[in-house]
């Protein structure tokens, strides 16, 4: 079985994280200033170069002000 971080359903992920945040008109500065972190660490998420994990996600998204359950119902919408 291939890692996850190199799948095409991680692919879809990435693609949806990083399009909710242009969506909400976000820099991934302006992102990185709402979580905490470092522009280079959101830049590296939505390369696939880091993960989140599912907690790290939720506060991505609460930045975001999305919801979880929407999100990962997109998510799921979106997945082959």
């Amino acid at each position: 079985m291939r890692k996850s971080i190199h799948s095409t359903q991680n692919s879809v992920l990435l693609r949806l994280l990083r399009d909710t945040r242009v969506n909400v008109r976000l820099r991934q500065a302006d992102l990185a200033t709402r979580i905490g972190a470092a522009q280079a660490t959101v830049s590296k998420v939505e390369r696939g170069e880091r993960r989140l994990d599912v907690i790290e996600l939720r506060a991505w998204l609460q930045a975001l002000d999305v919801s979880f359950v929407d999100f990962v119902s997109e998510l799921d919408r979106l997945l082959p």
